[in-house]
């Protein structure tokens, strides 16, 4: 046997011990990375045990729940209980599909969801990008207070506000008359619903919504600043190459949060604001499911229904992801 022969046969029983070296240590590395997190839990327990309660929440209120989800493919009978009812696969689910109230249901939710997405997600950045701009300290806390106020009413009061003011002897309608107009009735009127919900929507939490960017915006290097300033920048053109590309990253993680819950209306202002003359624009998957599941007992059907909901809201939180993630390389995961 040659020299380079017995090269070559050395290699190879070096490569052969590499490959059979990892399988040998892998239980070692496995024991090495149990130890390690024991280490970890011991250093930091306190930080273990406050996480604790959250974990409870989202396990008792999300995940054990989802147990009862079979019941949309079963006719549930309470004395039988959801294992003993019986299975109807997508009984429900076509019942849904070709009832007569799917279009309009379908219509209505994704309409409302739009258009609080289209005018409730860019009103908070433009409110904090103004508010970093004022330089007294003391009116810029006084803004924050009054436009952060509204986020603590309850939906109870913002809704009893509307019908009060918006109501046809109300004081929307008294100066329009007052300027020789005729009165509107804004809360039976099908045509103003969606705009009455998501302007009070806006209202109540473009200030809090606001905070997040505020945040963000306290980060951003003040030298760059005063580099655009020294070029000659305007106030208008450091806000869009400055500040605007410094919150970006959180701005389509919270549009990318929002987009998943275009189909989530909530359900009680929609309630409180909906009557038998708005019906045609204001009713939505959730009153239906309201309807449905707790007035009438049908269990099965409005966990169908609300499951189909889920289903698209899973469905678009992850295509707003996947397209985030292409086209500005910013991603949930």
């Amino acid at each position: 046997m040659t020299k380079l022969d017995e090269g070559v046969g050395y290699v190879d029983e070096i490569k052969k011990s590499e490959i059979k070296k990892p399988l040998k240590n892998r239980p070692k590395v496995k024991k090495n990375a149990r130890i390690e997190w024991k280490k970890s839990f011991k250093k930091n327990w306190e930080l273990y045990l406050l996480l604790t309660p959250v974990i409870l929440y989202f396990l008792v209120f999300h995940y054990f729940p989802l147990y009862g989800l079979q019941i949309a493919f079963k006719d549930f009978i309470a004395t039988k209980g959801i294992t003993g009812s019986p299975w109807v696969g997508f009984k429900h689910f076509e019942r849904f599909f070709d009832s007569y109230y799917f279009w309009r249901l379908i219509k209505n939710t994704v309409g409302i969801g739009l258009f609080t997405l289209l005018v409730s997600f860019p009103v908070p950045i433009i409110l904090a990008l103004m508010l970093n701009e004022v330089k007294s300290l003391r009116y810029k806390k006084f803004v924050q207070t009054v436009i952060y106020a509204p986020h603590f009413l309850s939906t109870v009061v913002v809704v009893g506000m509307l019908l009060l003011f918006l109501k046809s002897d109300g004081l929307v309608n008294q100066v329009i008359m007052l300027f020789g107009g005729n009165s509107i009735d804004f809360i039976t009127e099908p045509g103003w619903f969606k705009t009455l919900f998501v302007f009070s929507d806006v209202w109540q939490t473009m200030g809090w919504s606001s905070i997040i960017y505020i945040a963000a915006l306290a980060a951003v290097d003040p030298a760059q600043h005063e580099a655009a300033m020294i070029d000659g920048a305007s106030k208008f053109q450091r806000i869009i190459h400055i500040n605007i590309p410094a919150i970006m990253p959180t701005i389509v993680i919270l549009f990318i949060l929002n987009a998943g819950s275009v189909m989530a209306v909530g359900f009680e202002k929609v309630y409180l604001m909906q009557n038998d003359l708005n019906m045609s624009t204001s009713d939505v998957i959730s009153t239906f499911v309201y309807r449905s599941g707790i007035l009438e007992a049908q269990y099965s059907f409005s966990a169908a229904v609300g499951l189909f909901n889920s289903l698209i809201n899973f469905i678009m939180l992850i295509m707003v992801n996947q397209i985030a993630k292409k086209v500005n390389e910013t991603s949930l995961w």
